[in-house]
């Protein structure tokens, strides 16, 4: 498990455990791991200096380029519902700002995240870096071809939406993996879980959602 800088963790403390408590535990996300995981991680951090004081508020937030850090709920039930046990490698389409990436490499052995836009996936590599992740490999690249060359993973997270998942994604997902993301138009979108069980997906959708378009 990586730990994050002590001072990090301090600050905002309070407010990351009112997050925990009524954003997420109040809406029944009941992964005890996860939960302690977003009690730490420090989420300011991976917001404009302008906008950290919104940090731990129940919403979305601009962090430049026209994208944005998803509200806590969202990162708690995309991460939740991969369910994942702390072995696993695990693809994450679009990095943004790194705090998905952060919580996702505190719960799984390795991440692979890519990051179409340069000054987003620089920003985001140097402040997780910096708090101490060591398992997490960083890759500028069209998300929707994936990563063929480190497939299969255990897990794939996209965090931008697309009417279709692409089908290069499915193709790297592991026999018993799941993929989440979200589908659909601009705008009316849902969170899809595929399951991978011998060889046939199953799916099914675990609420609405609202993410910036998937771009390739």
């Amino acid at each position: 498990m990586n730990r994050v800088n002590p001072d990090a963790i301090h600050a905002h403390a309070g407010q990351r455990r009112k997050m925990v408590e009524e954003q997420l535990g109040d809406r029944g996300i009941r992964d005890l791991r996860l939960l302690e995981v977003m009690s730490r991680v420090p989420r300011h951090l991976f917001t404009l200096d302008s906008l950290q004081q919104r940090a731990y508020g129940d919403t979305p937030l601009p962090i430049g380029e026209n994208q944005t850090i998803s509200q806590p709920y969202i990162v708690a039930a995309m991460t939740e519902a991969l369910g994942l046990k702390g072995d696993e490698r695990v693809l994450e389409i679009g990095t943004g700002s790194g705090y998905q990436t952060a919580v996702v490499a505190e719960l799984a052995a390795q991440v692979f995240t890519i990051e179409r836009i340069n000054a987003l996936s620089r920003t985001a590599q140097k402040i997780l870096e910096g708090l101490g992740y060591a398992n997490i490999v960083f890759k500028m690249f069209d998300g929707t071809y994936g990563w063929p060359d480190q497939a299969p993973f255990d897990a794939i997270m996209v965090t931008a939406s697309a009417r279709e998942i692409p089908e290069a994604l499915i193709n790297q997902l592991g026999e018993g993996g799941r993929l989440v993301a979200p589908a659909g138009d601009a705008d009316k979108q849902k969170l899809v879980v595929l399951t991978k069980k011998g060889g046939k997906l199953s799916k099914k959708e675990i609420g609405d959602c609202k993410f910036v378009p998937l771009v390739g």
